[in-house]
């Protein structure tokens, strides 16, 4: 009687204390309404577009900024792990804001525009890792009821029975947090990546600016509060992804098909889409376009053959070119593009192989004709489709267990109640993912329809708007191009190269939409890039102050000096990864892939055989961890050109992006083998297996 008189008023507390955050999140969807109806309403009445895109910054990052500043916290429960009182329903939209990064808020919709059925991968992928989450891992974290997934691998693999636990511990932890750390820094970059490219394209900044404008956005609220500024933050952020993301999906919807539910819409106008994409592959004009990209890859063929004679003859060429222009008092433009050509020629044979063989790839690619969107596999032989099937078996794999070993995400685990609220979280968070996953597909299918039907055919003097925009946005790197090939002033569909990130951002502008919903979206965009860079962020300080500097430097450092250090960090963390992103070095979805390859490859056989075996030892989890992080690195080296490898090295032909699939099994063989010719582990390993394992007291 005592107890359940005890947990009458907990409960009550704790339904007051949801209650009140209703209350709080329903006002600020009402004042978020309130606002687009304002902006809509100065739009009407001719306030430039360049200052609704700074209004849009300024309300979005003083929002963010004022949440930060009234929930600052030094406090160590509060900083770490939110006070581990979030009810699971806002739990729940925080990890889905925290899931839902850039790559999938800017990138997936392209990606799905570009390859079709291919790249259902990552919607499948993504979605089937939190039921991972749900199933294997998060409960039993919040079992643990520490503070990061180092600390869990350093408990469960720590104990030798012999006194020396503390040092097999640590290094375990190092280990952990080396992972932590390398694969939230390729996550972070590519979030920071997003933030600079929607600030340069919405506030007329230049790119590297729109970088260290957003990165005061993502300090203001993880530097003062840590994990509790964070989460009430990123619901916040949620509400904002949710409805800049349905608004356009569903006018186009109603736009093509009459119907304001996008994934009903998507049905309908699947068959139109295949209808246009099979006139559009039999039109003369698209295949006299893409003749012309053939015979421009057969030239670089014939170069590449010639080296390096070619390249001699070539430079001799372009500075022929220039001092003809120069002596016939050619006008100043001519003659700045021939110097701009000499300069941009390759400077050694090597380089000259180097970019020519990219310009034929990318020269083959704009040659074939369009694949059909709603086909699986494609493939001209039953190999080639054998491969890419393969390639989406591969990829879907690497993304579930890279998303169940993603620290940033485990870390949303300490902070609910109890196990039982983790659980309920774990289900809202898939929830509310699913909302935006399940009409990602939808969004492709009618940005594409329209494009197709819309753009194609249009005479190049009555180009949308929209088209210029775009691509000045990065004049080096242009994110849309449309040049006219064969001279007949109507653009045709091989005559459009459109970046993926560019996609979603347009969407309102290729729909024809108001500004202000395109403003929307790009908030949208910012809120998905910064809710997940404030997770990682955290993860890797946390890491640094509490796994490092604590447990391992300084055991006896106070819980203010634990919170300033790791403050300290994620401020230094922050800037070199906004200094790496302005240097570009890759795209979004590229990155992203990296890091759930080695995340799964690295923490999640240790972390899942922690759980549900208790013979693994720690000889077993380093080995394996060591095994999976080697192999899976290896094989990106060995086979992404990006990186210096060779495209033709690859194993049983699967793309760089999905090196996990090689990495997780050779980690976990590791850690099996590795462990059974070992000393099995101490009685205190099994018992904490058993503790999480046990069901929770009521």
């Amino acid at each position: 009687m005592t107890g359940a008189s005890n947990a009458a008023p907990g409960k009550a507390k704790t339904r007051s204390y949801f209650r009140r955050l209703s209350r709080y999140y329903l006002w600020f969807t009402a004042c978020l309404g309130m606002f687009l109806v304002a902006l809509g309403i100065l739009e009407n009445e001719g306030m430039p577009r360049q200052w609704i895109g700074h209004l849009y910054m300024f309300a979005t990052i003083s929002l963010y900024a004022t949440i930060g500043v009234v929930a600052r916290t030094s406090n160590v429960s509060e900083y770490y792990v939110a006070g581990r009182r979030v009810p699971a329903l806002f739990n729940g939209m925080a990890t889905a804001a925290d899931w839902i990064s850039a790559a999938s808020f800017i990138s997936l919709a392209g990606t799905l525009y570009l390859h079709g059925f291919d790249a259902l991968a990552y919607v499948m992928g993504w979605t089937g890792g939190f039921c991972l989450v749900a199933l294997l891992i998060a409960p039993y974290l919040r079992k643990f009821a520490q503070y990061t997934v180092p600390d869990f691998l350093d408990a469960r693999y720590g104990g030798t029975g012999d006194g020396r636990s503390a040092r097999h511990g640590n290094v375990v932890r190092a280990l952990a947090v080396s992972a932590t750390i390398v694969v939230s820094f390729t996550y972070v970059v590519a979030q920071i990546y997003a933030v600079g490219l929607i600030a340069s394209r919405f506030t007329g900044v230049d790119f590297s600016v729109g970088i260290f404008l957003g990165l005061a956005s993502i300090l203001v609220c993880s530097f003062l509060g840590g994990m509790r500024a964070i989460t009430w933050t990123q619901v916040a952020q949620y509400i904002i992804i949710l409805v800049a993301f349905l608004i356009p999906t569903m006018w186009l919807s109603v736009k093509f098909a009459g119907n304001p539910v996008p994934q009903v819409a998507y049905g309908s106008v699947l068959p139109k889409l295949a209808k246009r994409e099979a006139q559009l592959a039999l039109d003369p004009r698209e295949q006299e376009v893409r003749a012309r990209f053939k015979a421009k890859a057969d030239e670089y063929s014939a170069r590449l053959a010639g080296l390096p004679r070619s390249w001699e003859a070539g430079r001799v060429e372009a500075q022929r070119r220039l001092d003809a222009a120069r002596g016939r008092n050619a006008s100043l433009g001519e003659i700045r593009n021939a110097e701009r050509e000499l300069i941009a020629y390759p400077r050694t044979a090597d380089e000259a192989a180097h970019v020519w063989i990219e310009q034929r790839a990318a020269n083959l690619e704009r040659a074939q004709p369009p694949e059909p969107h709603a086909e699986p596999f494609p493939g001209k032989t039953r190999e080639e489709s054998n491969q890419r099937r393969n390639n989406f078996l591969a990829l879907v794999f690497c993304l579930m267990f890279g998303t169940a070993a993603l620290p940033h995400v485990l870390m949303r685990a300490y902070t609910t109640p109890s196990v039982d609220e983790t659980r309920v979280s774990v289900f809202w968070a898939l929830f509310f993912i699913l909302l935006i996953y399940l009409t990602m597909p939808a969004l492709a299918v009618l940005a594409k329809y329209d494009i197709y039907t819309s753009l194609v055919g249009t005479d190049y003097a009555s180009l949308p708007t929209w088209v210029s925009y775009w691509a000045n946005v990065d004049k080096a790197n242009p994110l849309i191009s449309i040049a006219d090939i064969n001279g007949d002033g109507i653009v045709q569909l091989a005559e459009i190269a459109i970046d993926g990130d560019v996609l979603t951002l347009a969407t309102p502008e290729i729909g024809g939409l108001p500004y202000v919903i395109s403003g929307l979206v790009a908030a949208g965009g910012l809120a998905a890039a910064l809710s997940t860079a404030d997770g990682l962020l955290l993860a890797i300080s946390n890491a640094l102050s509490h796994d490092i500097y604590f447990k391992i430097v300084d055991p006896g450092a106070s819980t203010q000096k634990r919170v300033t250090i790791s403050k300290l960090l994620l401020l230094g963390v922050a800037f070199i990864a906004a200094y790496v992103a302005s240097q570009k070095p890759a795209d979004i979805l590229s990155l992203v892939g990296a890091a759930f390859s080695l995340a799964g490859s690295t923490m999640f056989p240790a972390l899942v055989a922690g759980v549900f075996w208790k013979r693994a030892n720690h000889q077993g989890a380093i080995a394996g961890m060591l095994a999976g992080f080697l192999v899976c690195l290896y094989y990106m080296l060995h086979t992404n050109p990006i990186l210096g490898g060779n495209a033709d090295s690859a194993w049983f032909h699967i793309a760089p992006i999905s090196a996990g699939v090689f990495g997780v099994p050779a980690g976990l063989a590791v850690l099996v083998a590795v462990s059974l010719l070992t000393p099995a582990p101490p009685r205190e390993s099994a018992g904490l297996v058993d503790h999480i394992r046990a069901p929770e007291e009521v």
